[in-house]
């Protein structure tokens, strides 16, 4: 097995685990508040993520990670965390993902105007069809558009800058201590939500398990993730991350009892196309 098929399946594997983990919590919040629920999932995920630090002889909090760039990748972190939550819990999951898959779009927009790379006419025009695809889910200005979309318009926003700030972070620190500081700023998304919606409940058995099945997906499909950026070429293994989208769909009609339309359906096709046409033709688009 070569490494950029290793890559390849263990990226697909990773997409697989966050669309289960989506799942689970949109479950859960059915029985508790979305907010108390990533708070239990990020409490989790700190303590999984300080102990692989811990075993790996790390500080599971650095100093480095109160530099400036991670405060703001924080906040991002923090965006995207809260709005994606509420988007699960609140909209179709297959819409969520969905219009989620837009940001390698928004982290290739933003590296040509933070970073100044080079982006040629052919990719300016891929961004612009992919964003078109997003409008067509949201359906602006018509019957079947909800306001509600919007949150995973802004969590979208928020996991870009979020991807952004992450480049620039210190090489020093590693994945396990990034593992640490993206489940912290869940678990601050968490109590955001509870302070502003209401009051905790005391979940059920059935409750915790929905929870802990979250966090098991969420904290496998992470690692999975890491290994998949490490033993195969990002060109090569990126793309695979649209696979997301399917299991999402996938979940939302056989779980959630979802009929995504199609509108939904078009603006997906076109997001998932435009997004690996950049990311797998990096070299020959100019």
């Amino acid at each position: 097995m070569t490494p950029n098929l290793r890559g390849s399946l263990y990226m697909t594997a990773a997409m697989a685990g966050f669309a289960l983990e989506d799942a689970f919590l949109k479950a859960a919040s059915r029985q508790i508040p979305v907010g108390e629920a990533i708070l239990i999932m990020g409490v989790v995920g700190i303590i999984v993520f300080s102990a692989l630090a811990l075993r790996a002889g790390q500080s599971p909090v650095p100093a480095a990670m109160f530099s400036r760039t991670m405060a703001l990748r924080a906040g991002f972190e923090i965006i995207g965390r809260l709005f994606y939550a509420l988007a699960i819990a609140l909209t179709p999951i297959s819409v969520a993902s969905a219009i989620l898959q837009a940001t390698p779009l928004v982290v290739v927009l933003g590296a040509a105007l933070i970073f100044g790379e080079s982006v040629g006419l052919k990719r300016w025009l891929l961004i612009l069809l992919g964003f078109v695809g997003v409008l067509i889910i949201l359906r602006p200005g018509v019957d079947g558009f909800s306001a509600l979309s919007l949150l995973a318009l802004i969590a979208m926003a928020g996991f870009a800058g979020r991807d952004l700030a992450t480049r620039a972070a210190p090489p020093a620190l590693s994945n396990a201590q990034l593992g640490v500081s993206g489940f912290v700023m869940l678990t601050l998304s968490g109590l955001i939500m509870l302070a502003v919606g209401g009051k905790a409940s005391l979940p059920t058995p059935q409750t915790l398990l929905l929870l802990a099945g979250a966090a098991a997906f969420g904290i496998s499909a992470y690692a999975a993730l890491t290994t998949a950026m490490r033993v195969g070429e990002v060109a090569v293994v990126t793309p695979f991350r649209y696979t997301r989208l399917l299991f999402a769909m996938l979940l939302g009609v056989s779980v959630f009892g979802e009929r995504p339309d199609a509108a939904t359906m078009v603006g997906s096709a076109i997001i998932v196309v435009c997004g690996v046409l950049i990311l797998t033709q990096n070299r020959r688009i100019s």
